[in-house]
This record gives structure tokens, sequence and C-alpha cells, in this order.
């Protein structure tokens, strides 16, 4: 039976009723569309590929383990796979709005966590699949790679046969505990080697453990409360979601012409577009805006199966900065820093360290941050913002080309606006979150953004 790691049982914990978290992609394709049948059968063709989207989590009895993926055994396609439409002719706004309301809703913890809605309606004669995973199942990254194992990479339509599948008996709760206490002693002697293995080559170890206690004091130290009016307190239980699509050549020749990367380019224009929005809202922009910027840790390690393998840098966007050159400069010079600071490497190894925690002190701590998020809040993080890779080729669903891909990311306690940009096919695609109530004009937001890389545009 597969265990879920620390890091994905986490996605589980910090869950509630106002803080789905799962991630998402609003995938449009030109028309026409296929039929609801079309696309149940187009993915039970490809699920022997991705055998987590039949099983659903089972906790162990008294969290005396990490909770389990076990098969589902009721599994029907037609319950994942939905079907709507927008008024035509439906704009991009509308299914904005559609899938504000769909991100809003949690998805069914006793079924596998997942759900594929079908719209048809928009203008141009596009349709749109919005794909939902939980966290719990998926980084960005591997996102991506569930994506491209759906979709073809050629025009001529690909439906396999779907492959016999009978589900695997779920264990029982005995049975869970004892696998759970297994592996949790595997995972101690595997650290164990480790150190084994370390201790042979002590001067090797000893840097590794400056650098990872180094880039645990930086990220420890970039926690102080900062405050942001506008960004604090809780969230409700509803979401608004915009997006906005840029041409990524240009981003590219930015990067170039101005000696940086395409994520420095990305993240001066965060930068732009969060002053505009502190601006409108009647906040100053003499501070900076603390961004928690996920990092991929993930190996190719032969293990082919989605999960989370993600650490996480904060960065302090210099809203302050008027001159876009400047600020530019400014967003390099610190991301530099913040790589050659090992904090992601340090929080690749406290989550490696974490799946040695006894699961119920995990859980607990889960629950705790959680009352205290409800009642006190937080003000370390303002928001977050991910950047994802994706495919470079055009892929096709059916015989239909995938025109964009707009990503989803949820939003958190103390963090009402979050953003999510992924590449697909030469456009990167902005997508902003907010909580429906405290971020009404997430809007600026977005335009801020765009308005940013105009700026660099000029002056790169």
């Amino acid at each position: 039976m597969d265990r879920l790691s620390s890091l994905d049982a986490q996605f589980l914990h910090l869950e509630d009723e106002k803080t789905p978290l799962h991630i998402a992609g609003v995938t449009i394709y030109a028309g026409p569309a296929p039929s609801l049948e079309d696309v149940c059968g187009l993915i039970l063709g490809k699920m022997h590929g991705i055998p987590r989207y039949r099983q659903r989590v089972r906790s162990v009895v008294l969290e005396l383990g990490r909770p389990v993926w076990v098969d589902d055994p009721f599994f029907d396609i037609g319950y994942h796979v939905r079907h709507t439409a927008l008024p035509q002719p439906a704009d991009d706004a509308a299914l904005e709005r559609l899938t504000a309301r769909l991100m809003s809703q949690r998805l069914d913890r006793d079924r596998p966590l997942w759900e594929c809605w079908l719209v048809e309606g928009l203008s141009d004669g596009r349709w749109a699949l919005v794909l939902k995973v939980h966290h719990c199942m998926v980084d960005g990254v591997a996102g991506v790679g569930l994506l491209e194992a759906l979709l073809d990479l050629e025009p001529d339509p690909s439906v396999p046969t779907p492959q016999p599948w009978t589900p695997s008996p779920e264990p029982t709760p005995g049975e869970m505990v004892a696998d759970a206490w297994m592996g949790l002693m595997a995972d101690t002697v595997t650290r164990g080697a480790h150190l084994v293995t370390a201790a042979t080559r002590p001067a090797e170890a000893v840097a590794q453990l400056r650098r990872t206690a180094q880039g645990a004091a930086k990220f420890l130290g970039h926690l102080a409360p900062r405050d942001a009016p506008s960004l604090e307190g809780a969230v409700g239980p509803h979401r608004r979601w915009t997006h906005a699509t840029v041409d990524l050549a240009e981003v590219k020749r930015i990067g170039r012409a101005a000696g940086g990367t395409v994520n420095d380019v990305i993240l001066a224009a965060m930068t732009a577009g969060w002053r505009t929005y502190l601006q409108h809202r009647g906040d100053p922009v003499d501070g900076a805006v603390r961004t928690l910027v996920p990092v991929s840790v993930r190996h190719d390690d032969g293990i082919g199966v989605p999960d989370n393998r993600v650490s996480a840098l904060l960065l302090e966007l210099p809203t302050h900065i008027d001159d876009p050159r400047a600020r530019f400069e400014a967003v390099r010079a610190e991301m530099a820093e913040r790589k050659a600071s090992y904090m992601s490497e340090a929080g690749e190894w406290v989550t490696s360290v974490a799946d040695l925690v006894p699961p119920m002190l995990a859980g607990s701590a889960s629950r705790l941050v959680l009352r205290v998020l409800h009642t006190t809040g937080q003000k370390s993080v303002n928001t977050v913002v991910t950047n994802v890779p994706g495919p470079q080729f055009p892929l096709y669903c059916l015989g239909r080309e995938l025109l964009e891909f707009w990503p989803y990311v949820p939003v958190a306690h103390g963090a009402v606006v979050a953003t999510a940009i992924m590449s697909y096919n030469g456009r990167l695609a902005i997508g902003v979150t907010g909580d429906y109530d405290r971020a009404s004009d997430i809007d600026v937001l977005v335009a801020g953004v765009v308005a940013g890389i105009e700026e660099l545009s000029t002056v790169g």
C-alpha cells in the first residue's frame, strides 16, 4: 500500500471548510466540443498510466500512521467527469467566474480527489476542460506531467481501449497500522544508512550540515511579521479568479537583454503589479511584499508516482522602487542571494526529516496551526507566487488543439491573494486567485503585472 509523504499529508491536514487546497488548470481548446462520453472514454483509456486517479485517501486509526492510498471499489468515471455550458457566446470573464465557483467547493474525501469539467459555450467556437486535483496528489510539475499523460502529441485522435481493472481489497485497520510502522522503521533505517555514509566523508557531511543550517537560519530570519493591511486576515469560503496571457518569447528577450532569467522578469513584473495593487488600495508601497516562492526539488529517481516534491524560498518584492529597471535589478540580486542561501536545500531536508515524525504529532500540530490561523492569523507571508514551466509544443485532446492553459493555485489564511504562472507553447499565463470578499479587485493586480512586463520591454 502507498503511504502519503509527510508533505502530501500536510495538504490534507491544513485544509478546512474555508481553505480548500486543490490546484487546477483551465485548458482551452478549438471546437467543436466532444461529447461527455468521449471525454470519459479518453480518461478511462489513459487511466492505467495514472492509477492514483482511481484511489482514495484512507486515514490510519488514531493517526498511528500517515494516510494511505487505496483503490476505490466504487470508482465511477461519471462522478468525476462533469458537463456544463455557459450562455453563448461566453467571454473569458464568464469562464473565470465559473472557475472561481468550482474552486470554492472542496473535493469529496470519500472519493478519488479530482474532478474534470467539460465546459461548452465559449466564444469563437472554443470549449474548455477544467482539471481540478487535490494538492496532496500533485505539485505543479507533477500536474503538468498528468496533463501530458492525458493528451496527445499529434492531432490524430488516440483513444486507447480501457484496460481491465480490478480494485485491490482495502487493507484492514490493523494492516494499515502495521504497514505504517514498518514504513517508519524503513525510513529510519534509510536515514541511518545515510548517516553512516556521511560519517565516511566527514568533511562533506560537515559542509552539508553547515549549508542546511545556514539555509534554515536565512528562512527563519525572513519570517518576521510584516504589516500589510490589505493582505492580512482569514479568508472566507468563496473565491475570485482572473488571468492574463503574454508572449513567452518577449519575456525571454527581456531577460536576455537585461542579463537575467525568465523567472527574474516574472518576479519583477509581479513586483510592479503589487505596487499598482497597493496604490489602488491606498496601502503604503514603501516596504516590500513578502512572497513564498515554491521551488521544485523533483529528481529523476525513476519513481513515476505523482506527488509533492517542493521546497520554498522567501522573497521580498521591492514595491518601493518606482523605476522598472532598478526594480528588475533589485529582484534579480535578491533572487540570486536567495538561491545561494541554501533556503531550498534546508526546506528539502526538513520535509525529509518530517517523514520520521510520528503522524499523530504531525496531525495535532497541523490542527493547532489551523486554530491559530483562524484566531490570530499570520503576518509572515503576504502572498504566494509559483512558476511552473510547461510543454513548449502543441498538445491535443480528441483531435482538438489545446490553445491555452490557465493555472489556478489556492489561497490561505493571512495570504488572501496567490498567483500561479504557467508556460505553454510560446505563451505565459498568469492566474491570480483571491478571497471573494477581501480581494474583489484582483483584476487590478493582474493588469499591473502585464503592464510591468510592457515597462520592462521598453527598458530591457
